[in-house]
């Protein structure tokens, strides 16, 4: 947004999970000062794990619709490959025992000792948990994973992501590393289980650990940004169940922002699925379809987090943004952005197109 003087930002509203590194210490803010945005620009940062920027986004359109602000910028950021190892701090001086250093790169760490046991399950234990529960095999999450390979690259080859992305400096990438062209069900069904000997969850049908960080600039109707809107945020939904099931809690928050809307599934042209695992996007799936979900085939048109990546704090947004371009691309009214996020939580938003 050449035109936006960056003076008329009232708040940066950003995502970050990990915490643990570099970002620490209020990321929001210290963007907004490394990016030379004037110093009166004031930014926060949030906390839903895998649903951070996603969460960012929320916020910063009920700050817009309380007339707190009219113009306001959402997004998240996450560096997973360093995300550095912590050591606790001991409860007495010079603890006569070892010490171990803790990864905050992914799941649970430094766990409370009140939590039960079924809660603080692996992510991957929890998604075998889930495969077992809704009879989902090890073919089905291979073929979706290949599946989102092929459209991802497809979509980058077509210039879909041209205008989406933004060089780094430094860094000489034409698009994202994980992207494997030739992803075949057949190829992927030689890999090992990743959790358990007797397995349905490798390390390709799950999303690969990245960094990246994503934004979206929000705006009251009567804001004049120099641009023309993309999409209108028109329904917000949030849910929750027991940790482990983390992976299904997209279901109900899709369906709380649909009503919110004042839409249902049929309606629905385009949905932004956030791929954590095969296993849980297809349980999603499976489930909105049954709920009158027109065609499964309109999910993730242009690939996923299985070969995009899921940089925790970044991927809402991103998945934000690739729907808000596949509705004017394809002309369709309505879309549904969603992620499930550790500890039993997902976000839904629901799109207007605005074109």
């Amino acid at each position: 947004a050449p035109g936006l003087d960056p003076v008329r930002l009232g708040d940066v509203v950003w995502g970050n999970a990990n915490g643990a590194g570099e970002d620490n210490r209020n990321v929001g803010r210290m963007a907004v000062l490394l990016a030379g945005l004037p110093t009166s620009v004031p930014a926060t940062t949030v906390n839903r794990l895998c649903g951070s920027s996603l969460d960012a986004a929320m916020v910063a359109s009920r700050t817009i619709e309380s007339g707190d602000a009219d113009v306001v910028v959402a997004g998240g950021v996450e560096s997973m490959t360093r995300a550095p190892w912590v050591l606790p701090k001991p409860s007495r001086a010079f603890p006569a025992g070892h010490l171990e250093a803790v990864s905050t790169t992914l799941g649970w760490r430094l766990v409370n000792e009140r939590m039960p046991a079924e809660w603080t399950v692996a992510l991957g234990e929890a998604n075998e948990m889930l495969a077992e529960r809704f009879a989902i095999s090890r073919e089905r999450q291979d073929e979706f994973a290949a599946r989102s390979h092929r459209l991802a690259a497809a979509a980058w080859d077509a210039g879909f992501y041209d205008d989406l992305v933004v060089p780094v400096p430094g860094v000489d990438l034409d698009r994202d590393e994980g992207i494997r062209p030739g992803s075949t069900a057949d190829r992927l069904a030689g890999l090992r289980p990743s959790f358990r000997a007797d397995g349905t969850i490798t390390a390709a049908n799950a999303s690969p650990l990245n960094d990246g960080a994503s934004a979206v600039l929000l705006g009251s109707e009567s804001a004049a940004l120099g641009l023309a809107p993309l999409a209108r945020i028109a329904g917000r939904g949030v849910h929750a169940l027991d940790p482990q099931d983390f992976g299904f809690a997209p279901v109900e928050a899709a369906d709380k922002a649909l009503r919110r809307a004042g839409i249902g599934w049929p309606d629905v042209g385009a949905v932004e699925l956030n791929e954590a695992f095969a296993v849980q996007a297809l349980a999603c799936v499976d489930a909105w379809a049954a709920e009158g979900l027109r065609d499964p085939a309109i999910v993730n048109t242009k690939g996923g987090a299985i070969a995009l990546g899921h940089p925790l704090g970044a991927s809402g947004t991103r998945i934000l943004g690739t729907l808000a371009h596949r509705l004017v691309e394809s002309g369709e009214r309505w879309g549904v952005a969603a992620i499930c996020i550790g500890v039993g939580q997902a976000l839904a938003v629901v799109l207007e197109n605005a074109r």
